[in-house]
């Protein structure tokens, strides 16, 4: 979502970063086009004219830090500024209330409350282990209860049984009880939206919410509204009181405005994103994350979550055995191709990667997609077990069958054999353990050696392209797996962070050239 917002900036901070010494007129010329930038992006003229200001005055008289360039202390400036401009501090769904917590959701008809009902439903039972009650409060649109039902049994999650002819009061106050009957940790209450804000709506979201009296009440907006997401948000605070926002369609090609915005406006803080259509895409929103994120300085804390939620920890170290011993198949790598599709595709894993924004036009021209994992995953499926345990079997005229049963051209299937082989030649040098460029990298992905400590960790990122930002590498979120606190996992898919990323299933990326 934040793309454009990203490209645009990082051009504008690029061509400071460069500069051994600023003026004020420089200085003043770049907050020109980051107002600009801003304004393209739909951020609120308020909050662009109130950011950059704050921006200025902090460049002009800026004290340069020894071994730092004015030009990195401008980047270092807008990065703070945008993590107080999106809510300094990340807030997560407050459940510390007596159970059963009633969660109420509003918004606007489209804009994903049930959809987003659902997906926060199975968070709060597959992370936090909570009991959860699901209940449709919308009387008006055609089979809104049953999409909420349908949602509930595909993930295993009570919803409220319905009852023709009651109001949505009425269904709330039935919730909360059987809530308490059924001894629920967590009770969701899916209010009805309209297509606009109408009187009607907001008298029975007021009325619903003095029945309920819910701990929490969640206004989930669609992102790709823009400027009237905030109006929206301003008029659900005035009337219901709302205690926070949840994002929808992050994922989609929106400006990225409305979140810039919608915190500076309303004072209510973003406290969840969807970020797919799927009911596990939903995620903390963290300030200092996105920010990271649109000014292409990466976000490795949400890659080593992702890598700990999709990652078969027990399989990645019989895989990452097998790799030592240099038995790295094809096998492995078809599982590798699969775990790295679960973590958000090719194009999720690069958004969280440092230094990635700058070589997007070359990854786009490269031809470099999620499809491209789906045709080796389905080459790798047309050969037989034994051809997949010793690809050096594979002649021509296998080879032409493989291509055949795959959909897929000979040559597809030779650079699939190619990049397999250099990735075996590549585990067997990190199995090895010997010093030279390859020996960090070893270390950093869990070979010979253990887990890297966090000032490896931090020395791996500076390495990278971009580095790992002006704040260093960002601090590791509480609630992570105490296996993961000291570093990076073994990320069976990420085969290499140094220098360009070393993707399986990319071969380091064919056909991109030197950076100019």
């Amino acid at each position: 979502m934040f793309d454009n917002l990203s490209e645009k900036l990082g051009g504008i901070l690029d061509r400071l970063t460069g500069r051994g010494s600023l003026s004020e007129a420089d200085v003043d010329a770049a907050m020109r086009e980051v107002r600009r930038a801003l304004l393209e992006a739909d951020v609120s003229l308020d909050v662009v004219r109130s950011f950059t200001e704050r921006v200025r005055e902090q460049a002009v008289g800026a004290t340069v830090v020894k071994s730092v360039t004015p030009g990195q202390m401008v980047v270092k400036i807008v990065h703070d500024e945008l993590i107080a401009t999106l809510g300094s501090d990340g807030q997560t769904i407050d459940l510390n209330a007596v159970p059963p917590v009633a969660i109420m959701m509003v918004g606007l008809q489209g804009s994903g409350k049930t959809t987003t009902t659902a997906k926060l439903a199975r968070r709060l039972t597959q992370r936090d282990k909570r009991k959860v009650l699901m209940a449709s409060l919308d009387v008006y649109r055609p089979a809104a209860m049953e999409q909420l039902a349908v949602l509930g049994r595909d993930l295993d999650i009570q919803t409220l049984p319905i009852v023709e002819g009651q109001k949505p009061a009425q269904i709330a106050r039935r919730a909360l009880e059987a809530g308490k009957l059924g001894g629920y940790d967590v009770v969701l209450l899916d209010t009805a939206g309209r297509t606009t804000l109408d009187e009607e709506m907001m008298s029975e979201a007021a009325e619903i919410k003095s029945t309920a009296n819910p701990h929490e009440v969640l206004l989930v907006a669609d992102s790709l509204t823009g400027q009237d997401a905030v109006n929206l948000a301003r008029a659900f605070d005035e009337r219901v009181g709302l205690t926070g926002i949840v994002l929808t369609r992050v994922d989609g090609d929106g400006r990225g405005g409305a979140a810039l915005s919608m915190r500076a406006v309303t004072g209510k803080p973003i406290k969840l994103i969807g970020t797919g259509e799927k009911t596990d895409a939903l995620e903390d929103f963290h300030p200092n994350r996105i920010a990271g994120r649109i000014l292409g300085m990466g976000d490795v804390v949400s890659l080593v979550e992702k890598a700990a939620a999709n990652i078969d920890a027990e399989k990645a170290a019989r895989v990452a055995e097998k790799m030592r011993k240099g038995q790295f198949d094809l096998s492995d790598m078809r599982d590798q191709l699969l775990q790295m599709a679960n973590m958000g595709g090719i194009s999720g894993l690069m958004g969280m990667m440092p230094g990635i924004a700058k070589m997007k036009n070359q990854i786009a021209n490269a031809g470099i997609d999620d499809k491209i994992i789906k045709r080796q995953v389905a080459v790798i499926d047309s050969m037989t077990r034994q051809e997949r345990k010793h690809p050096d079997v594979l002649k021509a005229s296998r080879k032409k069958r493989i291509a055949s049963g795959a959909g897929v051209k000979v040559e597809d299937v030779n650079k699939l054999l190619k990049m397999h082989r250099n990735m075996a030649d590549m585990m067997k040098a990190m199995g090895s353990g010997k010093r030279g460029p390859m020996a960090g990298i070893a270390q950093a992905m869990g070979f010979g050696g253990g887990m890297p400590s966090p000032e490896q960790m931090k020395a791996l990122a500076d390495k990278m392209p971009g580095g790992a930002g002006p704040g260093g590498m960002p601090a590791l979120p509480k609630d992570l797996p105490a296996g993961l606190r000291t570093g990076l996992p073994n990320l069976p898919g990420l085969t290499g962070l140094s220098g360009k990323p070393n993707l399986p299933g990319l071969g380091g990326f064919p056909g991109l050239g030197k950076k100019k």
